[in-house]
């Protein structure tokens, strides 16, 4: 089977690409596809995360276990699309190097045979082009009055670094 994914990055223009892929591929292959369908080197730390019909963020998928002790992840190398998503499990969210946060709503949009002639995967439409940087990220809670009360009480400014009261060599 192959799967047809659009892949849009979140940000306000339309800049998006759909791609077709095995249903068998791992979730590596698939990061390996859209970092190049949209011009990145794929050098970066990247994971998918399952979502619902709110966007919001699930079960997370990293590209390599970076946890320690008894809380691990799966990994993309070890995790199958078809085993991820499929007709009732659409969405994920791809998040591509954790310092900018490139992020990218992943949509499963139809499921179809393979085409004779055809390889895979197939980067079958592109709109848009990547720009220079990551948009940004507003990050808010669920609580809007715990967010004002956060923001009260640590009110800092990165301008003010060097006044902070702390030893940055403590180790």
């Amino acid at each position: 089977m192959i799967y047809r994914f659009r892949i849009i990055l979140d940000a306000t223009e339309d800049i998006f690409r759909d791609i077709e892929i095995e249903a068998s591929s791992t979730l590596e292959e698939f990061h390996n596809v859209i970092t190049q369908s949209f011009g990145f080197a794929g050098q970066e730390m990247a994971s998918f995360y399952v979502s619902n019909e709110k966007w919001e963020q699930g079960e997370e998928i990293a590209l390599f276990d970076l946890s320690e002790g008894e809380n691990t992840v799966r990994i993309m190398s070890d995790t199958l699309l078809e085993d991820t998503v499929w007709k009732e499990q659409t969405k994920l969210i791809y998040v591509y190097d954790f310092l900018t946060m490139w992020t990218f709503l992943v949509e499963l949009a139809e499921i179809t045979d393979y085409e004779e002639g055809q390889t895979y995967p197939n980067l079958m439409f592109a709109v848009g082009e990547i720009p220079e940087y990551a948009p940004d990220k507003e990050f808010i809670g669920d609580d809007p009055e715990l967010d004002a009360e956060f923001s009260e009480d640590f009110d800092l400014d990165p301008e003010d670094y060097d006044e902070l009261d702390f030893d940055e060599n403590w180790n």
